[in-house]
């Protein structure tokens, strides 16, 4: 396994602070160890609008200066929506987004298949408006008539990754998919060896050895990309252990996923991301040192979990 950093970490909205460019987001990649970049697929870094063919030229030219890899391009695409024009804008961002990956090299495009979306406050996105929108279109759409709209979609977009060489992954994030089983009916329903699975451990149900265990196995060798999230604080032994983040919630059973993933013969890319709002002890918002402080623990985190750690932060 390998282990990345999701760009969306730095598009400066989760803390005080500008968003890194691109190019920046490579530097600091390479600086902590990072083994590749995985691009968000909106504004600033991967948004296929901005990126005409030299653009995508650079940015390859870019990840091979620093001896990075692009494991995989992240989508925000919802096809949740009973408005036909709605989705099909969506598919037409996945298609460009497919496009892109071809010309970067990369070889997997992350999809949801319901996305609510970001509103900002002051600069810092919040999640709260854009879920209660989602919400009222789940309230009045039949759950099996979204379900069979986006499998439609994710069809046609197999057929075009197909062309392309370029493999879609379905994380198990709601809302709709509700479990990882979800995700592993959606994936034999669409049956196309261009349709895979983003399977990421915070988005568990269960984290018990067992549940997580079963999970990975029932995914099997259909997992082609995984994220780690949350943040990290360093022990009094010097060891990297996961913040509490939520009251009363079990820690995200990292080892027994990543040992799984490893027993499964899993050898793709787990990549980082922190995103949420970004607080100190007293729930002040902070700086972007914060979130490069943040990503410098997880990198030591999730390589302490490897065999053979891979990098070395500095």
């Amino acid at each position: 396994m390998k282990v990345g950093l999701y760009s969306i970490t730095y598009l400066g909205i989760w803390y005080r602070g500008g968003a890194l460019s691109l190019a920046e987001v490579f530097d600091q990649a390479r600086r902590l160890g990072y083994s590749g970049v995985e691009i968000d697929g909106k504004r600033p870094h991967g948004n296929p609008m901005d990126i005409d063919q030299r653009a995508r030229q650079e940015i390859r030219a870019i990840a091979a200066d620093r001896g990075l890899d692009i494991p995989a391009i992240a989508a925000n695409n919802d096809f949740s929506s009973p408005v036909p024009e709605y989705r099909e804008c969506q598919l037409l961002m996945v298609r460009e987004l497919i496009a892109l990956a071809r010309d970067l090299g990369a070889p997997v495009v992350r999809l949801f298949l319901a996305w609510p979306g970001v509103t900002y406050r002051d600069g810092i996105a919040t999640y709260d408006i854009a879920r209660r929108r989602w919400a009222e279109i789940e309230r009045d759409t039949p759950r099996h008539e979204i379900w069979d709209d986006a499998r439609a979609l994710f069809r046609e977009a197999a057929g075009i990754a197909a062309a392309e060489g370029v493999t879609l992954a379905l994380q198990n994030h709601g809302p709709v998919i509700r479990h990882h089983r979800d995700v592993v009916d959606m994936v034999n329903e669409v049956d196309s060896p261009a349709f895979q699975i983003c399977l990421d451990a915070p988005l568990l149900t269960d984290q018990s050895d067992t549940a997580v265990r079963a999970a990975v196995a029932e995914v099997g060798s259909r997992q082609v990309l995984s994220h780690f999230g949350g943040e990290y604080v360093r022990a009094a032994d010097g060891s990297v252990r996961q913040r509490e983040m939520e009251f009363d919630a079990p820690p995200v059973n990292y080892p027994t996923f990543v040992e799984a993933l490893r027993e499964s013969g899993y050898d793709g890319y787990i990549s980082y991301e922190f995103c949420h709002r970004a607080q100190g002890p007293r729930h002040e918002l902070q700086g972007r040192e914060y979130v490069d402080e943040q990503t410098k623990l997880a990198h030591e985190y999730l390589n302490s979990l490897l065999p053979v750690p891979i990098g070395a932060s500095s």
